[in-house]
């Protein structure tokens, strides 16, 4: 038999030769009648030793080590997006890749825990000890993305960076600091640390970085990171309004600086702001445990599970306690919805998530119930259904909710995301370009962490299956 090139060990098997294989589908591969040779016993023999020689596969399981990625998907002519080649292509056949329809992976080494989506860029950041901790790719007019050295776009105005840049902070020390939060909004950005506070850049025209309006301002080309400690305690969480800030602190107080045109900064007036200022209302002396904010509306969550809001109500995000288009300080609203665990504040829109991971939504715009609920005062509930729940599935529970200016995203328990609202230069990610009135779910090779919305990007953090 070695002289056809078949292997010596096998099994004489009703009158033909087996041996094992590891490409057969049974696992065996018959080789045809054997010529005179070894009985049946001495067979088994050679298959042994067969089987001692032959190599193992070992397929990836539970022990496999998972990794973190990032995708990316939307309008990418600003930058945004992280891949230079959509905008400048790197061969002389391809074209300029306006938009990106699907997730699409970006190539980055660094593990990033948090993402966030400004109004035509993005912020990355990781939070190890790394000397490098905060990225930033897109539109950088009003140094938004710090001091880099930006392209510039003749034809439509754009100062840009086309991939994620580091961003060097101000920090102390800077191996011993970590980066816990990075926020975006209209030209301005927000970086909290685990220990010297938080870091603002960007335009501050109207005092939302939280220092000295200075008149007349350059802002492009400008190497000015301030750095916020003025708080009654450690800051947990900042939020970017569209000109305006948040900061939430350990102590479940929430401060506001910026544009206060709509009420937005809640601090009972209509002016600018450019110190951070404690806010008082409905939430004083209350334990705020989130806060959200991506236009000019703004919504706060206690331990207690109310909400609260304040801001513009054109819209009739806060039509439950007023008839008035703006609120100037934090009120409470009345909802009979159950205990609220987090909220998702847009431009027109908003949405909460209850303790027992029901979804609601009012405001005006496509809110998730079809194209006929297009405004509400009340909070309606999308059917869990439209998320993935069912009688064979009943543990899928939607376990956060986000949004940006016009579109919504939850993320269940399975880590699976699904999106609606305004798909604008395909924010959505779902492989077309219309709206999108009802929850669908978004292909990503992976388990969904955590998602950001911007105005017609996204950014989602994802660990892989394997």
């Amino acid at each position: 038999m070695a002289a056809f090139g078949y292997p010596t060990a096998g099994v004489w098997w009703d009158g033909l030769i087996w041996v094992p294989h590891s490409w057969s589908v049974v696992g065996w591969l018959c080789l045809g009648t054997p010529q005179p040779g070894p009985g049946l016993g001495q067979g088994w023999a050679y298959l042994r030793e067969a089987e001692a020689a032959a190599p193992v596969f070992q397929y990836a399981g539970k022990a496999a080590k998972r990794k973190d990625r990032v995708f990316v998907w939307g309008f990418s002519y600003s930058g945004a997006l992280g891949v230079p080649s959509f905008v400048r292509p790197d061969a002389g056949w391809k074209k300029p890749r306006r938009i990106q329809p699907t997730p699409y992976r970006l190539e980055t080494e660094e593990k990033i825990s948090s993402a966030a989506c400004g109004y035509g860029f993005t912020l990355l950041a990781s939070n190890t000890r790394d000397i490098t901790k905060v990225w930033g790719t897109g539109l950088n007019k009003d140094s938004q993305l710090g001091f880099q050295r930006s392209r510039r776009d003749q034809t439509k105005g754009y100062e840009y960076v086309l991939e994620p840049s580091p961003i060097p902070l101000p920090l102390e020390k800077p191996q011993q600091t970590r980066v816990l939060q990075v926020s975006c909004g209209r030209a301005h950005s927000l970086v909290l640390t685990d220990s010297e506070g938080v870091f603002t850049m960007g335009n501050n025209s109207y005092g939302q970085c939280g220092r000295k309006v200075v008149e007349d301002e350059i802002y492009s080309g400008s190497h000015l990171i301030h750095q916020l400690k003025e708080f009654d305690s450690e800051v947990v969480q900042v939020v970017c309004g569209q000109d305006h800030s948040l900061f939430r602190t350990k102590k479940g107080s929430v401060y506001a600086c910026g544009w206060g045109a709509d009420g937005q900064t809640g601090l009972g007036h209509y002016n600018i702001t450019s110190v951070p200022t404690k806010l008082h209302g409905d939430i004083a002396g209350v334990n705020i445990i989130q806060v959200s904010s991506y236009g000019d509306c703004c919504l706060a969550v206690s331990d207690e599970g109310d909400v609260f809001g304040w801001g513009n109500s054109e819209y009739l995000q806060l039509a439950s306690v007023t008839e008035h288009t703006q609120v100037n300080v934090p009120r409470h609203l009345p909802f009979k919805i159950g205990k609220v665990k987090e909220a998702a504040c847009g431009g027109t829109g908003n949405a909460v998530l209850t303790e027992e991971g029901n979804v609601f939504v009012w405001g005006y715009g496509i809110l998730g119930k079809g194209p006929n609920l297009i405004e509400t005062a009340v909070p309606e509930m999308i059917p869990p259904s439209l998320f993935g729940w069912s009688d064979f599935s009943p543990d899928v529970r939607v376990a956060h909710v986000r949004c940006g200016l016009s579109q919504f995203a939850a993320l269940t328990n399975r880590g699976e995301l699904f999106v609606w609202g305004k798909n604008l230069r395909g924010c959505l990610g779902t492989g077309r370009m219309e709206d999108q009135y009802f929850p669908w779910r978004v292909t990503v090779p992976g388990e969904v962490v955590d998602v950001a919305c911007g105005v017609d990007h996204m950014v989602s953090l994802v660990r892989s299956f394997t």
